[in-house]
């Protein structure tokens, strides 16, 4: 796990090699950044490991061989050229597949550990330490390959994500005897979506209030489950499991599973509608934390960076404060809180209330973001009325540093208790994707962020190409 992780580095100093070797301005690199961030957590499965290794190896070529970029240039020239087309298609090309391949890494994994566990309390641990685990590993990424990248060479630190995929790929395929494999079944959107067609076929039809009126699962485990009518809400939806003449054959199996579904295919589809008000509050929560991670490289650019007389913090590593708050968040509630308040309380903390309480600090993060970002611009523009370039005003880089801790503690109670919700809620048949709706709404976020960053643009002052021209 944390070897694929490490592979996804080139991620975090994105927007800095966008600005300084492609010289993209900063509101477009942002853009990029995000949506690339959005991809990562929405792109498909196929050949995901596979795809990670082009794309980085694109990304390394784009570092090292110069008629692949433009012509170096000083960091703030006009005179600094725009890549050429050539050049713009190699480099997203190589981020459209990088992107694909951690996309594939990134949340499938988790289905798949769960999935070596029965209890769920032995489940929702294995979701702590597995962020905890991701999150480590962004760490190196956020200090060591960054470091590289800044101080070595672009090529160097792409050339050490493509080598910690390989690696992680290695040590997977080491494990494939001791894996516990869960048997595929059809797909379930194909499923869902003979739920709808069924329905709407039957819309002028009358519900019925007898159980045997409705069509069960032939292969259902329990034959109380059989037994049951479909529940009341949506009801509309019911029709599809409704019977008449001609859609079963002698053997009892449906003759045309488009126009006749069971009452287990329309009970899934229900708990996936009651899961949405949750995942679109998520999402909603998600776009401002989408917007800081990307805005928070231009605001650190222009302030002091000095950790000591000689020590520069890159812009790019002050995501640290977010991981790192992040591992330790979680350490405390699955060692410490968790157990104390299941002893205490006697029941264990649901997975609701910790989304609940991480939308709470990301609510407090998002008010003290806003208040150091009114202190940042108004010392900006006493110390550096003329609006020079590259100029760094006196204030610290680390006044950032709390709201991105808060921003930590609240991924650390959201981020794992949503997977573990939806890991809980989802149906048994779709299990396996479960974690995918952390990553719609993850990658929902990051696609909205561009929308109100384009918005903002458009009806206010707020957002120019130079964060310090900001109202």
């Amino acid at each position: 796990m944390a070897g694929l992780s490490l592979s996804g580095g080139w991620v975090i100093n994105l927007i800095m090699f966008l600005k300084d070797e492609f010289h993209i301005k900063d509101i477009a690199a942002a853009k990029i950044y995000n949506y690339v961030n959005g991809s990562i957590t929405v792109f498909p499965i196929l050949g995901a490991i596979i795809a990670d290794s082009f794309g980085v190896v694109l990304l390394v070529l784009t570092a090292a061989i110069n008629q692949l970029r433009p012509t170096t240039c000083e960091k703030g020239s006009n005179l600094c050229t725009y890549p050429s087309q050539l050049q713009f298609a190699v480099l997203y090309l190589g981020l459209v597949l990088a992107s694909l391949g951690t996309a594939g890494t990134r949340f499938t994994i988790a289905t798949t550990g769960a999935n070596q566990f029965d209890n769920p309390k032995h489940q929702g641990i294995f979701f702590n330490w597995y962020i905890f685990t991701m999150y480590t590993a962004n760490i190196i990424s956020a200090t060591a390959i960054v470091y590289v990248e800044e101080n070595v060479s672009w090529a160097w630190g792409f050339s050490l994500c493509a080598i910690a995929n390989v690696l992680g790929l290695v040590v997977f395929l080491c494990g494939t005897r001791f894996y516990r494999f869960v048997k595929q079944h059809s797909s379930p959107f194909k499923s869902l979506t003979c739920v709808i067609v069924a329905a709407i076929s039957k819309r002028k039809m009358t519900l019925s209030l007898e159980s045997e009126d409705y069509y069960h699962d032939l292969h259902a485990d329990s034959i109380n489950t059989a037994a049951k009518a479909p529940t009341d809400f949506l009801r509309f939806l019911n029709r599809a499991a409704l019977r008449t003449r001609g859609e079963t054959t002698p053997d009892g199996s449906r003759a045309n599973p488009w126009r006749l579904c069971t009452v287990e295919q329309v009970e899934d589809l229900k708990s996936l509608i009651k899961i949405f008000p949750l995942w679109s509050s998520g999402l909603i929560l998600s776009i401002p934390i989408a917007i800081q991670l990307s805005f928070i490289i231009f605001q650190a650019r222009t302030m002091d960076s000095h950790l000591g007389p000689r020590l520069k913090t890159p812009a790019a590593s002050m995501q640290i404060f977010i991981l790192t708050s992040t591992c330790i968040t979680i350490l405390i509630l699955d060692r410490l809180l968790f157990p104390l308040w299941e002893k205490l309380a006697q029941r264990p903390l649901t997975p609701l209330l910790r989304v609940g309480i991480g939308h709470f600090f990301t609510i407090l993060s998002m008010a003290i973001s806003a208040s150091v970002e009114s202190k940042r611009l108004k010392l900006e523009k006493s110390e550096n009325p003329q609006n020079q370039v590259d100029v760094v005003i006196s204030m610290s880089v680390f006044w950032l540093a709390p709201q991105l801790a808060i921003v930590g503690i609240a991924e650390g109670f959201h981020f794992a208790g949503q997977v573990a919700l939806y890991y809980k809620e989802f149906p048994e048949s779709m299990k396996s994707i479960s974690t995918a709706a952390v990553a719609m709404s993850i990658g929902g976020a990051f696609y909205s962020s561009n929308l109100v960053i384009d918005l903002v643009r458009k009806l206010t002052g707020w957002l120019p190409d130079d964060i310090n021209n900001g109202d």
